[in-house]
């Protein structure tokens, strides 16, 4: 029994790493930029299957890859808002207004961006082997690429709390974050700080997918998925908290793993239950304000 519990927990925490780092980033994009991005899931594959490619092609390691595609996923995330987000809300008169538009154009996006990948990389599941070797932790055997996963989602998160308690640009953000116009009399370029939150909301994607890529199969049309448990994550945390979102992150990793263990099949209906209930009870977040 204990170690049956054992096992669910560690399995619920290597999940929940992963979550996290994918909640962080729609956090940023919606909590912030107010760009309800429903194309988030397909960032994330793009970080999967670009981590992939490196490693089957070149043969470059999955760790180092962290560093090589998710910059590249922020750069196209901050030129797609500079571009046509930033447009979207010069026309809109009102934020809501903006929103509506925003995320009919994301749903475009998530489509676009799918069907090219389904053109370039087909609908069949691709996968690597990287790190496969058992470990044993008092009786629960994992491989050890969901170790590191977790271990590098830590250290992903931790580094990018501290960028924004520490420094100036992450305390602009914080400020546009709480109120826009007042972040904007007291000198902060709101349209930078909104585009750099959407390319920081893709680069956590691209160190999702990579991350991911270490330890699942993955396959074209994988984002919807991931962009689903990022919404009910950041609801469950709370909106804009980056904290919150790492909280959400881990409770529902480990929920993932203790229905998984019952019965595989109702994953995804714990989650939609889950996010009812939030919305119901405390649609606020565990650290929204």
């Amino acid at each position: 029994m204990i170690t049956t519990i054992l096992d669910i927990l560690i399995a619920g925490l290597l999940m929940g790493g992963i979550y996290a780092i994918i909640a962080v980033g729609l956090s940023l994009q919606y909590g912030v930029a107010r760009v309800f991005n429903v194309s988030h899931g397909e960032f994330i594959m793009l970080g999967a299957f670009g981590t992939w490619i490196l490693f089957t092609a070149f043969g470059i390691n999955p760790l180092i890859s962290l560093v090589m595609c998710a910059p590249v996923l922020f750069l196209l995330g901050f030129y797609i808002h500079k571009t046509i987000f930033r447009t979207l809300l010069r026309s809109s008169k009102i934020i809501e207004i903006f929103e509506s538009k925003s995320m009919l154009v994301a749903f475009g996006l998530m489509y676009i961006i799918q069907n090219i990948a389904i053109l370039v990389w087909g609908s069949d599941i691709k996968g690597y082997s990287y790190l496969n070797s058992p470990v044993n932790i008092a009786g629960a055997v994992f491989p050890a690429n969901r170790l590191v996963t977790l271990l590098f989602a830590l250290l992903i998160g931790a580094v990018f709390y501290l960028f924004l308690s520490r420094t100036r640009m992450g305390k602009a953000i914080r400020a546009s974050a709480q109120d826009p116009a007042a972040a904007g009399l007291m000198g902060v370029n709101i349209n930078q700080v909104l585009a750099l939150c959407f390319g920081f909301g893709a680069l956590m994607a691209g160190f999702a997918g990579t991350l991911l890529s270490l330890c699942f199969p993955i396959k074209a049309t994988m984002g919807m998925e991931y962009t689903i448990i990022a919404i009910i994550i950041v609801t469950l945390g709370g909106l804009g908290s980056i904290v919150g979102s790492f909280i959400g992150g881990f409770i529902l990793g480990i929920i993932s793993s203790l229905v998984s263990y019952i019965e595989p099949s109702l994953t995804l209906v714990a989650y939609y239950v889950i996010f009812i209930l939030m919305l119901l009870i405390k649609p606020k977040g565990i650290m929204g304000k």
